[in-house]
């Protein structure tokens, strides 16, 4: 296949935005807003998931790329959201279109001979109000996640783990079909700082949400990292900066989040030639919740040698900071007490291109919509010093934040 790049006059945001919502692909962040939208051109196929191999780039590339060159990421693009599970099969889609813009620059990337871009672009703008319930159920209730927490506490203090993410969902149904468009605008709004994404997983059902989390982006020789751990809820009307200090001095906190820092530090000092940390995590302050972050950079002193930007991601996902430490076990540890498939919660969304450059995000903060029908999921990090009580309670605030953008009704 054939694509044509050019640079094009900035489109108006919102209306990127809610086409991405609704029937394309959207990650947009502080300073990039990148939308696939038209019909799928190809669709690049990971049938063991990111435990198996696949030559992705290599798919990518066997597409020509004419017109103006661009800078970086704004090349033949396929975007993507993976399953939790590693194991499970996945898919990239390439989509007809991919507008990458800027503060003060737009490219487009088409398959050559394509309709005109702009007639893709008329839709309705985002003014959905939240909804009432209809119903609502958890999977495990409050209390058996509690009790879930503890189980895990013991094994823990046996010293069989070091850390496992133990997470809990919330399904149900409100009275119309919801708009992705309008939960996206106001997930932007709640948390301008996030990342927000927009994938289709299949069947009708769509991904939608504003991670806080960079896994991997991947710019030619140059690799970077954020991992987050170490959470405390923000009450409401309140000056954070005294549950920012305590969390900053919390060493069950801090213990929790070195954990995925170290993995991270270390998975990536094995494939590439210098990895850079910060010494210690600062703040990364949300609307209702702040979490600990470490900002991890990686180079290789040459580009070609430099793995793209799915290889680092086969090397990371999951990491302790969704699943545990070691990996296989707390993984195995998660799915006895869980007892329900995560699905695409805590997987990696995001986008590669055809140069091997691409951001990766971790899939939270989200909600699955089918109609009227949603279901999001919160995790929490446990380790041997933490309470049930605070970690359930954790994983509700986390819960609300993202559910507010929905639904009139608190979630407990």
């Amino acid at each position: 296949m054939i694509f044509e790049r050019r640079e094009i006059s900035p489109l108006d945001p919102a209306v990127l935005r809610a086409v991405g919502a609704r029937t394309g692909w959207l990650l947009e962040n502080t300073e990039t807003l990148r939308v696939g939208f038209g019909d799928v051109v190809d669709t690049i196929s990971l049938p063991s998931g990111l435990a198996g191999s696949f030559e992705a780039t290599d798919e990518l590339r066997r597409h020509s790329l004419g017109g103006d060159s661009g800078p970086r990421g704004t090349g033949v693009t396929a975007f993507g959201s993976l399953p939790f599970n590693r194991h499970q099969n996945g898919s990239l889609a390439v989509p007809r279109f991919v507008i990458t813009q800027f503060s003060n620059q737009a490219w487009l990337v088409q398959l050559e001979n394509s309709p005109d871009f702009l007639d893709y672009l008329q839709t309705e703008p985002a003014e959905q109000e939240v909804q009432g319930l209809r119903s609502l159920s958890f999977i495990p209730t409050p209390e058996e996640y509690a009790h879930n927490v503890a189980v895990a506490v013991e094994i823990l203090r046996r010293k069989e783990l070091d850390k496992v993410v133990l997470a809990r969902s919330v399904s149900g149904t409100v009275p119309n079909d919801i708009d992705p468009a309008s939960l996206l605008q106001r997930l932007k709004t709640r948390e301008p700082l996030c990342t927000l994404y927009s994938m289709p997983i299949g069947d009708g059902v769509r991904y939608v949400g504003a991670s806080p989390e960079l896994l991997v982006r991947r710019e030619g020789p140059h690799v970077t990292s954020h991992p987050l751990a170490g959470t405390i809820a923000l009450p409401p009307n309140v000056a954070p900066d005294d549950y920012q200090n305590w969390l900053l001095g919390s060493s069950k906190n801090l213990h929790e989040h070195a954990v995925p820092v170290d993995e991270v530090v270390s998975s990536l000092a094995g494939i590439f030639d210098r990895v850079e940390a910060e010494a210690t995590p600062s703040i990364v302050a949300l609307r209702t919740l702040a979490h600990l972050g470490t900002w991890i950079h990686a180079y290789a002193d040459n580009e070609v040698d430099s793995p793209d930007a799915l290889e680092v991601l086969k090397l990371l996902h999951p990491t302790a900071a969704v699943c545990g430490i070691p990996r296989e076990d707390a993984a195995r540890t998660l799915q006895e007490l869980e007892r329900h498939d995560r699905g695409h919660y805590a997987g990696p969304v995001g986008w590669i291109d055809h140069s091997g450059d691409g951001e990766w995000y971790i899939g939270i903060r989200g909600i699955l919509l089918e109609g009227h029908r949603f279901e999001a999921w919160a995790g929490a990090g446990i380790v041997s010093e933490s309470d049930p009580t605070a970690e359930r309670e954790e994983t509700r605030a986390k819960l609300a934040s993202v559910l507010s953008s929905v639904l009139l009704d608190a979630v407990q």
